[in-house]
């Protein structure tokens, strides 16, 4: 799952990063996230990497932030995100 998750995450942000919205592969790509059972597999720079694109994106995905913002809170990982 670490590979699914880093896949995902490295493609929403090069998305991102170089200004390209895809509305359409963002909504897919988040429906996704959200459909896992857990996000156990996403390791927390995928995390933020994740939710980084969307907001820069200008794509909203509030079930995917709500689903990511609960799997902070419910696992206690807070301690484990870096600043960058």
């Amino acid at each position: 799952a670490e590979f699914i998750a880093q896949g995902i995450s490295n493609m929403m942000w090069a998305f991102a990063t170089v200004n390209k919205s895809h509305p359409v592969l963002f909504e897919a790509m988040g429906d996704q996230i959200v459909a896992f059972e857990h996000l156990n597999g996403f390791l927390p720079q995928n995390l933020s990497n994740t939710v980084w694109a969307y907001a820069t994106a200008g794509t909203p995905q509030p079930k995917l932030f709500e689903k990511v913002a609960n799997h902070i809170v419910e696992s206690d990982s807070l301690d484990q995100f870096q600043p960058q």
